[in-house]
């Protein structure tokens, strides 16, 4: 069958990388792709991946049966639905389920109605309210800007001074854009993070093994949160008694929730975890392979991924 990749990095590539392995790949192609995946997809240009109706039209010139979306904001922007719409079976979430993603009030308004661990919050879109608030409670503390900011939008504020700044710079100087008009504001949560990548068809939810990436720009843990700069798997804090507890709190009652919202959820999903004194709760839900994890995770992967996709 012929496949098609929508993203241009390393995620991407690996994504690529793996479904090439399978016998039932025929060609692949990458819109828009990268040199490095060059050997193993024909890549795309010119085709911006927001332009659902272009997507659409390149999928059917190509014959393409699969489609696999790779970052979050063509699944925020419907990507999946537009591709199912034109009868072309696509692996993702649909639009109304990537906003587990794409707003992270959503996200813990979800937990909090569903009882799934995860830190004590509060949602403002007034600063001066915001503030109020973080001198209440303190700090260290944490300010997520609600909507999409490419894993930047994050801020661990481990002083007052530094949680009031962040909510000037997030709202008031709107360093994340529209992303920031609205913003998280959460308990600081120690512990240590693992990663937890699932396949799920909507009903049945699988996780991959665990993986940790390195969030803070410095040494030591030191310093503002990125992206993430590299990951390793599997992390040994994902422990098989860890994993289960996980798959019993937190990934089967998600799939149930969003399924009684109306948001059955397929594809990828990413759980971001701490894992603190009181057991595994969630930092954060991705609708989509995480990067850099999906680099170290699916090179373990033993199965046939495009297999896996069409269940």
């Amino acid at each position: 069958m012929n496949i098609l990749v929508v993203g241009s990095g390393a995620r991407e590539h690996t994504l690529v990388w793996k479904l090439a392995q399978s016998e039932k790949a025929d060609k692949i192609y990458a819109v828009p792709g990268n040199p490095g995946m060059a050997e193993l997809a024909e890549c795309i240009e010119g085709v911006s991946i927001t332009d659902n109706a272009a997507l659409v039209k390149l999928a059917q010139e190509k014959n393409v049966e699969l489609a696999v979306v790779g970052p979050e904001v063509p699944l925020t922007n419907g990507a999946v639905d537009a591709f199912h719409a034109a009868g072309i079976k696509a692996f993702g979430p649909v639009q109304a389920a990537a906003e587990i993603e794409g707003s992270k009030s959503f996200s813990k308004n979800l937990m909090k109605k569903y009882n799934i661990p995860t830190a004590k919050y509060e949602v403002f879109t007034e600063a001066e309210a915001a503030k109020a608030y973080i001198r209440a409670e303190g700090a260290p503390i944490v300010i997520k800007a609600d909507g999409l900011a490419a894993g930047k939008g994050v801020i661990v504020a481990m002083t007052l001074d530094e949680a009031l700044g962040a909510i000037d710079e997030i709202m008031g100087d709107k360093a994340f854009g529209s992303a920031g008009s609205r913003v998280v504001v959460e308990e600081f949560m120690a512990g240590e993070e693992v990663s937890v990548l699932c396949f799920t068809d909507g009903k049945t939810i699988l996780p991959m093994v665990p993986s940790q990436d390195h969030k803070r720009v410095f040494d030591n843990d030191q310093g503002p949160n990125t992206g993430g700069m590299g990951a390793y798997a599997p992390a040994p804090v994902g422990t098989p008694e860890l994993l289960a507890q996980v798959q019993k709190e937190i990934l089967e009652p998600t799939i149930k929730a969003m399924e009684a919202e109306g948001r059955l959820y397929k594809g990828c999903l990413y759980a971001g975890l701490m894992v603190t004194e009181q057991g595994p709760k969630v930092v954060e839900f991705n609708a989509r392979f995480g990067d850099p994890e999906t680099q170290v995770v699916l090179p373990l992967l033993e199965s046939d991924l495009v297999e896996v996709m069409l269940a």
